[in-house]
C-alpha cells in the first residue's frame, strides 16, 4: 500500500484506513462478548498445533482429532488417525482415555510425546504407546527434559526431580523466605522459571532464593473469620533485596553443588544457559544498579568461576533478557542478544569473549529468535521494522553475516522454520488480514503457497474504520497511534474521545497486525459513540533503546509530552468534541492516567478518567523494575518527588475512578488506599472500586463486570454528561 503524508498545521500524519467490515450487517459486539470471546470465537482461526517434524521436510497440524501431515515440496498430504490407538494403549495401562487429541511434540518422524494426568507418554507410529515418566499431582513449576523425560518440579518451597521413575529431593527450604526452583528477581530480565536442564539431561541447574531479609506484606484472605492474611515478600525500591544463588544437581549421583557467583549478594543472576557439552553454565550477572552486566562462565562440575566472557555497560541501564544459545555442533560459539548498538541485535560470540560477527543490523530490533538449521550454518529471526509497526522474518548465514528478508508484505509475520532450514511456515496478519499461513522456500522467498486463510471472524458485525496515524514527538521520533471511529461515523458531527494509555516499557499497543492491534472492547466502545484513541509514546517497546530509555530517572515526563501531542491532534480534528475527552489505563497505564488527570502539564485535557491498579508513588514499587528506570529514591530524590502523584491531588478537577484488586501483589493495594485517604484529607472527591481477592489483573467472568463498570462510568461522565457551562 502506498504511503502518503498529509500536513495539517504542524502535524504530520499517515492515515491507513481499514475498510468497514460487513457494512450490511446489523449485529453489534456486546461488552461481554468482547471480553469473553475476543481471544476465542471472535479471534481469527488458526491451524492447531502447527509444527515441523524434526529431521524431515514435513509439518503437521490437528483437524478433528486427527493429525494432518503435509510434505513441504508439493504439499502432499495424509492423515494420521492415531487417537484411538493412543487410547487403546492407555486402556491397556489401566488409565483413563483421552477425550480429545492431546498437545503433542514431535521428536522425530516416528515418535511424538504428550502429557496427561501427571504422566508423560511417547507414541511411536511403529511401536505404539509407552509411559515414560510421571510427577505428583501437587507438583508446581514443572520442567521436563525433552529427551530423557526427567521431570523437575517444586512442592511448596522445595525442589524435586523424578528421573527414570526415581523421585529425588534436590533441596528443601531451610526456613521462611527461602525457596528453591522457582522464578526469581520478580520475573524481570526475561526470567520466567527456576530450573534449567543441561542439554544431555544429566544435570539440573536451579535457583535458590533467600527472601528472609525482604519486607513482608499482608494480603487479606476474606473468607476466613476473623480475616487472616497471606504474607508475601515485597522488596520496595531502595530497600533490601533478596539474595539468589544457582545450584547444580547431578541426577546420576544425587549430589549438588553451588556456583561461586560471589559478592555482592544483592546482584541479579539472569539468563542461565548451558554449554552444548554440559560442561559450563553461562550467567548474565547484573549489578543492582543495573548499569553493568558481566557474562560469566562457571564450571558445572565444580561450581568454580572460570572467567568473564565479556561485559556491557550503559549510563542508563543494561537489561539482558535472552540467554546465550549455542550453535549446533559447536561447544564454543553462541549467539547473544544485546542492545549495545542502540537496537536489540544478534551477535555471534565465542567463549574466549570474541565478538566474531554482528548478525542482525540497523534500526530494526530483533523481536524473536527462531533458531538454527541442523548444521548450524544459518539462523532465523524476526525483526520490527523502522516504523515499529511491522514484523519481518530474516535468515542469516553465521559465517558471512549475509542475510535475506523472507517477506515483502507489510504486517506481522511469525515464522516456523524446518530443522534443515529449507522451508518456513509464515503466519501472517495485517490490519485488514485476519490470518494467512504461507509455506515458502527459504532460499527463494518469493516461492510461496498459501496453506491456510482464516475467515474474518467479525463478518456479520458492524465495525467502524480504524486509522493508523503517525505524529511527531516533541522529543524527535515519530509516534504511532490508532483511532477507531464509530460505526455510523459522520465527519460533520462531534464525538467524545476515549483515550486508552499504557506508554510503559516492554509494551507496544499499536501495530500493523489484525485490527491494528486494537481489542474488541475498544470496538464496542466505538459502537457506543466514542472515538477510541491509543498512542505509543516514548518509553514503549520495539523502537530502539533511545526511544525506550527516554524515561530514565523521570518517568511520566516525556510520556505526558507525547500523550499531549496525541490530545492536541485529537482536538484539531473537527469531529472530536474537545470538552469530552476521557482516559483509561491499567498498571503503568493507571499511573499515566492519574498523571494526566493531575499533573499541571496536562491541566484540563481530560474530563474524566479511570485508573486501574495504578502505581502512585514509585518508592512503593518493587526494586527490580523501579531502580532500572528511576535509580533509588536516595540517588534520584527529584525524580521520585516529581513522579509522586500524591503531590498533585490538589490539581484534580475532573472525575477520577480508581480501581484496584485487593490481593494485588504487583502494585500493592496500599497505593490506592493511601491515595484516597489523601483525597479525603484534601477534600477531593474520587470514585473508587475494589475487586476482592483479585490480583493485579481482574480476570475471568469478573472482567466483564470490570469493563461494564468502566463503560458505565464513561457514559455517565463523558458521552451522556450534560454540556459543561463556560
Amino acid at each position: 500500500m502506498k504511503k502518503s503524508f498529509v500536513q495539517i498545521g504542524l502535524l504530520f500524519f499517515l492515515p491507513v484506513l481499514l475498510a468497514p467490515l460487513a457494512l450490511t450487517a446489523q449485529q453489534k459486539i456486546s461488552m461481554s462478548d468482547a471480553i469473553m470471546k475476543g481471544r476465542t470465537v471472535l479471534a481469527p482461526s488458526n491451524l492447531k498445533q502447527l509444527q515441523w517434524i524434526p529431521g524431515t521436510t514435513q509439518f503437521t497440524h490437528v483437524v478433528d482429532n486427527r493429525l494432518v501431515r503435509v510434505q513441504a515440496p508439493g504439499l502432499k498430504t495424509d492423515t494420521l488417525d492415531i487417537l484411538d490407538k493412543i487410547n487403546t494403549g492407555l486402556t491397556g495401562m489401566g488409565v483413563p482415555v483421552l477425550g480429545g487429541f492431546p498437545a503433542v511434540t514431535w521428536v522425530n518422524n516416528d515418535l511424538l510425546t504428550f502429557s496427561n494426568n501427571n504422566e508423560m507418554y511417547a507414541y511411536s507410529l511403529t511401536q505404539g504407546l509407552q509411559r515414560k515418566n510421571g510427577y505428583p499431582a501437587d507438583a508446581d513449576n514443572l520442567d521436563v527434559h525433552d529427551k530423557t523425560y526427567a521431570a523437575a518440579y517444586t512442592r511448596k518451597d522445595g525442589l524435586w526431580v523424578n528421573a527414570n521413575g526415581k523421585e529425588m529431593q534436590v533441596a528443601q527450604s531451610e526456613g521462611p523466605g527461602i525457596v528453591y526452583g522457582k522464578s526469581v528477581h520478580r520475573d524481570e530480565f526475561g526470567i520466567f522459571k527456576g530450573t534449567f536442564w543441561s542439554p544431555g539431561g544429566r544435570y539440573l541447574a536451579f535457583y535458590r532464593m533467600d527472601e528472609s531479609m525482604v519486607t513482608q506484606y499482608p494480603i487479606y484472605i476474606l473468607d476466613s473469620m476473623p480475616a487472616q492474611v497471606r504474607e508475601i515478600r515485597y522488596p520496595f525500591a531502595g530497600s533490601k533485596s533478596h539474595h539468589v544463588t544457582v545450584g547444580v544437581f547431578d541426577t546420576q549421583t544425587g549430589q549438588k553443588l553451588y556456583l561461586n557467583t560471589g559478592e555482592p549478594a544483592e546482584q541479579y543472576l539472569t539468563n542461565v544457559a548451558w554449554s552444548s557439552d554440559d560442561k559450563y553454565l553461562l550467567i548474565a550477572v547484573v549489578n543492582r544498579e543495573q548499569n553493568h552486566m558481566w557474562l560469566k562462565q562457571f564450571d558445572a562440575a565444580t561450581g568454580a568461576f572460570v572467567k568473564t566472557i565479556f561485559e556491557e555497560t550503559n549510563d542508563k541501564w543494561v537489561e539482558p533478557e535472552k540467554p546465550a544459545v549455542f550453535v549446533p555442533g559447536s561447544t564454543d560459539q553462541f549467539l547473544w542478544q544485546s542492545e549495545r548498538d542502540g537496537y536489540n541485535h544478534l551477535y555471534l560470540c565465542n567463549l574466549a569473549g570474541t565478538e566474531m560477527r554482528q548478525i542482525s543490523k540497523g534500526a530494526m530490533p530483533v523481536t524473536n529468535f527462531y533458531g538454527f538449521d541442523g548444521k548450524g550454518e544459518n539462523c532465523y529471526y524476526q525483526v520490527a521494522d523502522e516504523s515499529g509497526l511491522n514484523r519481518f522474518l530474516y535468515a542469516a548465514n553465521l559465517k558471512t553475516g549475509a542475510n535475506i528478508r523472507l517477506n515483502a508484505d507489510e504486517g506481522i509475520h511469525n515464522g516456523l522454520v524446518s530443522s534443515n532450514g529449507e522451508w518456513a511456515l509464515d503466519a501472517f496478519t495485517s490490519k485488514d488480514t485476519p490470518r494467512q499461513i504461507y509455506l515458502q522456500s527459504v532460499k527463494k522467498p518469493n516461492d510461496r503457497k498459501i496453506i491456510f486463510s482464516a475467515k474474518n471472524p467479525l463478518d456479520g458485525f458492524q465495525l467502524g474504520q480504524t486509522r493508523l496515524v503517525t505524529l511527531p514527538s516533541p522529543g524527535g521520533p515519530t509516534l504511532n497511534a490508532r483511532l477507531i471511529l464509530p460505526t455510523d461515523f459522520d465527519e460533520k458531527k462531534q464525538y467524545p474521545a476515549l483515550v486508552y494509555v499504557y506508554n510503559g516499557p516492554h509494551v507496544q499497543m499499536v501495530t500493523n497486525g489484525w485490527l491494528a492491534g486494537g481489542e474488541l472492547w475498544m470496538h464496542h466502545m466505538a459502537e457506543q459513540g466514542y472515538v477510541v484513541f491509543v498512542l505509543d509514546g516514548r518509553g514503549s517497546a520495539n523502537r530502539g533503546f533511545a526511544f525506550e530509555s527516554a524515561i530514565h530517572r523521570r518517568v511520566a515526563d516525556c510520556e505526558i509530552e507525547d500523550q499531549m501531542t496525541g490530545i492536541n491532534y485529537l482536538k484539531s480534528q473537527t469531529f472530536i468534541d474537545p470538552k469530552r475527552i476521557g482516559i483509561y489505563g491499567w498498571s503503568y497505564g493507571g499511573f499515566m492516567t492519574t498523571s494526566l488527570m493531575t499533573r499541571p502539564e496536562a491541566k484540563g485535557a481530560f474530563r474524566c478518567g479511570v485508573a486501574g491498579g495504578p502505581v502512585l508513588d514509585w518508592s512503593m514499587y518493587e526494586i527490580m523494575y523501579t531502580e532500572r528506570y528511576m535509580d533509588t529514591p536516595k540517588e534520584n530524590p527529584e525524580g521520585y518527588a516529581k513522579s509522586n502523584l500524591f503531590n498533585y491531588i490538589d490539581n484534580l478537577s475532573g472525575r477520577l475512578l480508581m480501581i484496584h484488586g485487593s490481593s494485588d501483589d504487583v502494585v500493592l493495594w496500599q497505593h490506592s488506599l493511601r491515595y484516597i485517604r489523601e483525597c479525603v484529607r484534601k477534600g477531593k472527591q474520587i470514585d473508587y472500586f475494589v475487586y476482592p481477592e483479585h490480583l493485579h489483573n481482574v480476570l475471568g467472568p469478573d472482567r466483564v463486570h470490570l469493563f461494564e463498570k468502566i463503560e458505565k462510568f464513561f457514559n455517565e461522565n463523558l458521552r451522556d454528561a450534560p454540556e459543561e457551562k463556560p
